[in-house]
């Protein structure tokens, strides 16, 4: 089954042997020059994951967390790697509360960073290359910079309130102070010395060695609850993904602390209904899988955040027969219980053996707290204002906890293999557009470069916004493209909808499709930097 009616503005890249996809061209590139020199999804993974730290400095780096889901062709298992740092000994919901709030930026949003721990389980597990021979990309970026793009000036303009107060932010992101003009050259030296420490000395260094030592420095001179007992004390978490079967496929997600059985469930609630009739595009389709989000973020907020969420229950038939039938002809007013759009980076790997990582990173907000370390030359992330200030609540802050996060790997399987490895960054936004790329992909018969340019929607609900205060809109968003009479239709059933222009609505997709034939499909999203290429 194809379909005809969405025209992709970007040609659909396809080879036999590897694809990379990612929110940026020069990371892209990274990854295939690790596959072609023999290297495995899991080291291209790490390449990747590095170089788009050094340019696309806004959305992740060593200095925020990350999700890393591996797919085995030869052993076929599936493992998830979770590099996600913990609160602070010193943070405490007193400590907080006495600060007037969890703020959004600034040296008291700034949490123990877990990525390269991540990064480094998968690497010790699924990796065939040396770790210090995946960062020269990085490095090459780092020492003798990368030139500005749009989305980068476009997010330095919007954040100037975070950087301008750092000397360290200032410095390289606003030369002159003023936005880079494109083409700009950003070079981080610091940074490129502190990825060739890492490379040599390995990634415990990072935690408990001589780099952990500048970067707890670096830490308390910025005036953060992060110390050295915090960095020695992160690990990654290994764990296998959560699954369901859904149409003849098995969807895989990250576990907690991931909220990835958000989609699980969307997908539940909506199994028993005949989505092709509805029509793609169509204002009935759109409708019913907003309703479906709206029920299954009242179960985000209920149990994401537990150490042990009942996965069980919340995906249950039961379950999802009562959010289904719970659905009207109606919009729903569905505000959840007290919980800004974080800005992250999605890839996807897979190399000629046909092993897959699904990968998402991130410093939060984009450019995290806006504070960077003159030592390391690290950016540090602002994930502290995921925290919740409410005792008893599902997500509530303490010492040594990990927060819930937005941010999930899936991957789907077909046949015992992988069929779409896919995500996108956007936090509260994630779920529900990986919801509609699968439906595109897997119900409707579009291609992944179609699917991730059709036009998209996405749904707030009040409360709902991840960061502190975690207030939210009741407003459904959907790009000019779905059409008049549809968004009319909409807005009939009691949808407050705002409109945007085409290619202008939330998140970055990145895809990789494998064929039964052996071709994979890549495919990236034009609404950033995406670039995606194959071999």
């Amino acid at each position: 089954m194809a379909y005809e009616g969405i025209r992709a503005h970007r040609p659909l890249i396809m080879g036999r042997r590897g694809a990379v996809a990612s929110n940026h061209p020069v990371a892209t590139q990274a990854g295939l020059d690790v596959l072609r020199a023999g290297g495995s999804a899991a080291d291209a993974a790490v390449a990747v994951s590095l170089t788009l730290g050094v340019v696309e400095p806004h959305m992740s780096g060593l200095g925020g967390d990350g999700f890393y889901h591996h797919w085995s062709a030869k052993t076929g298992r599936a493992e998830t790697y979770a590099g996600t740092g913990q609160a602070p000994a010193a943070a405490t919901i007193a400590h907080y509360r006495a600060a007037g709030g969890i703020p959004n930026h600034g040296a008291l949003s700034v949490q123990t960073p877990g990525k390269v721990a991540g990064l480094a389980a998968l690497h010790a597990a699924q990796g065939t290359r040396p770790w210090g021979a995946l960062f020269g990309a990085a490095i090459e970026a780092a020492r003798d910079g990368f030139a500005a793009t749009h989305a980068l000036r476009h997010f330095v303009g919007e954040n100037r309130v975070r950087l301008d107060p750092d000397a360290a932010s200032r410095a390289i992101y606003l030369p002159g102070g003023a936005v880079p003009p494109l083409g700009t050259i950003v070079a981080q030296p610091a940074l490129a010395t502190t990825l060739q420490r890492l490379a040599a000395a390995g990634p415990r260094d990072f935690y408990e060695g001589a780099l952990a030592r500048d970067l707890a420095a670096d830490l308390a001179d910025a005036g953060t609850l992060v110390a050295a007992g915090d960095l020695a004390a992160v690990a990654a978490r290994e764990a296998p993904p959560i699954a369901i079967a859904w149409r003849g496929f098995e969807v895989r997600q990250t576990p907690a602390p991931s909220m990835g059985f958000a989609l699980l469930q969307m997908l539940r609630i909506v199994e028993r209904d005949d989505l092709a009739a509805l029509g793609w595009g169509s204002e009935a389709l759109v409708h019913l899988m907003v309703e479906a989000k709206k029920r299954a973020f009242l179960d985000r907020e209920a149990e994401a955040g537990r150490d042990a969420p009942d996965v069980a229950s919340l995906l249950s038939d039961a379950r999802a027969a009562a959010h289904r039938a719970a659905i009207g002809e109606r919009a729903a007013r569905l505000p959840v219980r007290a919980m800004a759009e974080a800005d992250t980076t999605y890839f996807c790997v897979m190399d000629a053996e046909g092993n897959a990582v699904s990968a998402i990173q991130s410093i939060n907000s984009a450019f995290g707290s806006g504070i960077t370390g003159a030592r390391t030359g690290i950016l540090f992330n602002n994930r502290m204002s995921y925290w919740h200030l409410e005792e008893g609540h599902a997500n509530a802050l303490a010492p040594g906890r990990r927060v819930r996060h937005t941010m999930n790997a899936p991957m789907v399987m077909k046949d015992g293999k992988p069929w779409l490895v896919f995500g996108t960054p956007g936090a509260d936004n994630q779920v529900q557009v990986n919801f509609q790329v699968l439906v595109a992909c897997a119900v409707c018969g579009m291609d992944p470069q179609q699917a991730l340019e059709a036009p998209r929607w996405t749904s707030s609900q009040p409360g709902q916004e991840s960061n502190h205060p975690h207030a939210g809109g009741d407003v459904l968003t959907v790009e000019h493209g779905l059409g008049e009479s549809a968004i009319g239709a909409l807005r009939q059933r009691g949808h407050e909808v705002k409109v945007v222009a085409d290619l202008e609505g939330a998140c970055s997709v990145a895809a990789i499709r494998l064929l039964p034939n052996g071709v994979r499909m890549a495919a990236s999203d034009p609404r950033r930097d995406g670039w995606a290429g194959a071999w």
